[in-house]
């Protein structure tokens, strides 16, 4: 599923509908305090995808799905249990993300971060204001 505004894309997920509606309702709380934009939460529409992707903010990534065995033994070899575990895993593309942390000061263009006395500098509130326009 993804949620719409406007013909863009905001936020993808493979998860539940009902997952989805609940995001939805998040994003527009957030919008609504913190950036102080008022919108119809009918005007957002939530449709189906069907590929393996996570779409966030203009950022795409790939998910993908990876299954380990655990093998557990007890008492002394009387029998061992296989278990199969699957872990959601994503894969972010870097660049754009370090670009936009450097844009916002957090690191220099090559994702070293800026030296400990800018950031001692800077109040909590500012810090997060700083996250909040990445």
């Amino acid at each position: 599923h993804y949620v719409r505004y406007q013909g863009k894309s905001i936020l993808a997920s493979k998860g539940t509908h009902l997952l989805m509606k609940k995001w939805k309702s998040h994003l527009v709380h957030f919008w609504q305090c913190h950036f102080y934009l008022w919108s119809l939460p009918d005007r957002i529409h939530i449709n189906q995808l069907y590929n393996h992707s996570l779409y966030f903010l203009g950022y795409l990534s790939s998910v993908r799905l990876n299954t380990s065995v655990v093998r557990i033994q007890m008492l002394e070899n009387s029998f061992l249990i296989d278990t199969s575990i699957n872990k959601f895993e994503t894969l972010v593309p870097i660049i754009p993300l370090i670009g936009s942390v450097a844009k916002a000061k957090f690191c220099n263009v090559s994702g070293h971060p800026i030296s400990k006395s800018v950031r001692a500098d800077s109040s909590d509130s500012d810090i997060i204001n700083r996250f909040g326009r990445i």
